[in-house]
């Protein structure tokens, strides 16, 4: 088969996924019931893989008030004092592609149920949005991560898509906690998007390189990425991907740009990329969002796959399209910046220790999600150490304890008697646990 024979193959299979999506045929909801109980009836001849974990545990942040919380921190990583939670139960349903080089098609869906599901779906809620009374907390509330179809054109080494939604690409920690080698997000991690909705292409080209390139609505949103109601864009985004000779070590470098700024569709000024208040209700929608991460790893082959060492780093930019700026402080550009270093050592098959230090610093205080661009420039420090355990097969408990300091750290809430809310500096301190089931 020559390869425009191949090309218009490809053609085929993506329409005729998307007109099956659609529901084109006549008797389409009778095709969908057809399917749903041949899946149901032999899910193991069909290839579907079930897999997911329950991790929960407990946390303590040594805050100075129940009514302060500590910028930066993710969701129930900044509850007030001491809290048992219910992180996720998470459930993946998955029909992957093979390895072959030929047109195939497969599925994958992602469904989290727990406070950090709360959370991942309100970016910017706080656990102590009532005067520290963590209320925000929400174990039954439900998530849905990823669902898209995947595609593959057997085009020189194989052409992949994934069409509907997906975590993001950017970033070195993942939104699975289990996933990352500290229990506690970073602020790094608060400060990129979350997942999209789109169309995202991969190509590998050998065993060293690959890349991606995908068009979006915007970040965290399934909504056009958009300002002031009235505009209407989209987020491109790219990365290309070293791999060392061996497997040892890699290098991802990640972009993203945003036509207009991520999703104000809903009228608030808000950038849901990283809650950059940077918005103002009378955009006209000429703005723009710039991101560029890179991150890579390392595991020597000297330390036998006990020793691992990882950096991410970041650099953003949004602007609005306007001059000026209102009361509120927004209404202009702003810039944020930061990097991180990570550090894991395998002891033997049961017991690791990892450390994460991290920075995070921007033009003005647009990239503290409380301060708006009014406040001077911010500068937040963290380090985290981490100590896990593999007790028997596919458990993991983990402890922890994290230290947050710098400019802009904790953040006091408006009080009853109108006290106004105002962003400090005092260090803040955490100390949790986590026990994680994989199935």
């Amino acid at each position: 088969m020559n390869k425009t024979n191949r090309f218009i193959g490809c053609v085929l299979i993506i329409l005729s996924a998307f007109s099956s999506v659609r529901g084109d045929d006549a008797d389409g909801g009778k095709d969908y019931k057809k399917i749903a109980q041949s899946n149901f009836l032999e899910t193991e001849k069909s290839g579907i893989l079930l897999t997911g974990y329950v991790d929960s545990g407990y946390s303590y942040n040594f805050n100075s008030s129940d009514m302060s919380k500590v910028s930066g921190r993710f969701g129930n990583d900044e509850a007030s004092r001491g809290d048992f939670n219910l992180y996720a139960v998470k459930i993946a349903l998955e029909k992957s592609l093979s390895n072959e080089n030929k047109a195939q098609a497969g599925f994958r869906t992602d469904v989290m149920i727990g406070e950090d599901a709360y959370y991942l779906a309100n970016r910017y809620a706080s656990s102590n949005a009532n005067f520290g009374d963590n209320n925000s907390q929400n174990s039954n509330y439900l998530f849905l991560e990823q669902a898209y179809a995947s595609l593959r054109c057997p085009l020189g080494n194989g052409w992949d898509f994934k069409v509907g939604k997906f975590v993001s690409i950017l970033g070195y920690e993942v939104i699975e906690r289990p996933a990352n080698i500290n229990v506690t997000y970073g602020l790094l991690f608060q400060a990129m998007p979350l997942y999209y909705t789109g169309i995202l292409s991969s190509y590998r080209f050998d065993n060293y390189l690959d890349t991606k390139l995908g068009v979006v609505n915007g970040s965290n949103t399934d909504n056009n990425t958009t300002t002031a109601l009235t505009g209407d864009g989209c987020s491109i985004l790219a990365a290309l991907n070293l791999t060392a000779p061996g497997g040892n070590a890699n290098w991802s470098n990640n972009f993203q740009y945003s036509s207009n700024e991520d999703n104000n569709s809903s009228g608030e000024p808000r950038n849901s990329t990283t809650g950059v208040s940077t918005q103002n209700f009378s955009d006209s929608g000429s703005g723009h969002a710039l991101i560029y991460n890179s991150w890579g790893n390392w595991a020597p082959k000297f330390a036998e796959d006990k020793l691992l060492f990882s950096f991410n780093a970041l650099l953003g930019t949004a602007n609005t399209g306007v001059s000026y700026h209102n009361s509120f402080g927004w209404g202009y550009s702003t810039t944020w910046y930061g990097a991180g270093a990570y550090l894991k050592y395998q002891f033997n098959n049961w017991f690791y220790l990892a450390s994460r230090g991290e920075f995070l610093s921007g033009s003005n205080g647009a990239i503290m999600t409380e301060a708006d661009n009014k406040a001077g420039a911010p500068s937040r420090w963290e380090y985290t150490l981490t100590a896990g355990f593999n007790v028997v097969d596919n458990l993991l408990i983990r402890s922890e304890y994290r230290m947050d300091w710098g400019n802009q750290t904790s953040f006091n809430f408006e009080a009853p008697d109108g006290t106004p809310s105002v962003p400090y500096s005092a260090p803040a301190f955490y100390a949790g646990a986590e026990i994680v089931y994989s199935f």
